[in-house]
């Protein structure tokens, strides 16, 4: 990360830290802590500094720290996030932690992510080939095909989406918008063969029309996708 330097803002001396409250499933557990900051910060950084000074007992999950493996989400304020690419809030504002929403708690802020998975496994998350298709199978990088697969392409599988929506997190059934935008990923995949029945599936009452576009899935992506527009795209037909 290079050199890390410790800094104070608006106002603040450089040795007040920042305070940070966890949510913890054990009521007897320590949730209230004060940490020195340094930038760049973020909030993986937050916690593990808590629990390398404070309570190593806390319990979170993290793996690449780059915003790729999905492992680190939780909510920040209210907002679900992965926590290493979210950075400490500059002004000095407290930093309240809880685990994702929608998902059973484990532990802290490690939760059960199988409602997550299986949402996922319903669509068929993956290409059904042909039995005789040719290897390799291509798509070229200009074609239309290609253009309307990419915006839907990089979820990373975390979750984040599945926390912010309301209605996936009240519901056992409705796929969810991870799910869905797999799903528009595939019906749109020429060398996929199982795009009728997955049609057919987010056509259904635990698909498309359970989605009230409240665009909590779509503010929230860390990386940057819009499920909510591939629900959309799904409701047309593709």
């Amino acid at each position: 990360m290079g050199r890390l330097r410790r800094t104070a803002a608006a106002g603040r001396p450089p040795d007040d830290g920042l305070t940070v409250t966890i949510q913890r499933g054990d009521p007897g557990a320590r949730t209230g802590f004060r940490v020195a900051t340094f930038t760049p910060m973020t909030v993986l950084d937050v916690l593990l500094a808590v629990q390398r000074e404070h309570d190593p007992s806390i319990g979170f999950r993290f793996s690449c720290r780059v915003g790729m493996c999905g492992t680190c989400g939780v909510r920040v304020n209210g907002r679900s996030v992965l926590a290493c690419q979210t950075p400490v809030p500059e002004n000095g504002e407290p930093v309240a932690i809880a685990p994702m929403a929608g998902f059973p708690v484990v532990r802290d802020l490690i939760v059960d992510t199988t409602p997550f998975w299986d949402e996922w496994r319903r669509v068929t998350p993956y290409v059904v080939p042909a039995e005789d298709a040719a290897e390799p199978a291509r798509i070229a990088p200009d074609s239309p095909e290609r253009r309307a697969i990419d915006p839907s392409l990089d979820c990373v599988q975390c979750g984040v989406c599945f926390s912010s929506c309301g209605i996936a997190g009240g519901s056992r059934t409705f796929l969810g918008p991870a799910a869905l935008n797999r799903a528009l990923v595939l019906v749109n995949d020429s060398r996929d063969t199982a795009t009728q029945e997955r049609l057919d599936l987010v056509s259904g009452p635990d698909g498309v029309d359970r989605c009230h576009y409240i665009y909590g899935c779509s503010s929230a992506c860390p990386k940057g996708l819009d499920p909510a527009a591939s629900i959309r795209r799904l409701r047309r037909g593709r």
